[in-house]
């Protein structure tokens, strides 16, 4: 299900993710929902759309945000 707007978002990244990176992680998911809702594009068939597109998420976040030893989402330098 793509998410809409942040709020949408699950609990795990409205409550660690900054403004910025939940925008990253919405818009990849949404992405790839579209991308791989046909199984025949998913390498691993066995995976479901929605397992795909949080990982998809998780990726382009880390692209551009790295989390400091405290457990935070600072963006890279």
């Amino acid at each position: 299900m793509p998410y809409q707007k942040n709020e949408d978002l699950p609990e795990s990244v409205k409550t660690h993710l900054p403004q910025h990176a939940q925008d990253i992680y919405r818009e990849a998911f949404n992405h790839a929902q579209e991308e791989y809702k046909d199984s025949d594009k998913r390498q691993d068939s066995n995976d479901s759309v929605e397992e795909i597109s949080h990982r998809v998420a998780w990726s382009a976040v880390k692209k551009k945000y790295v989390k400091d030893a405290d457990g935070g989402w600072r963006a890279k330098e």
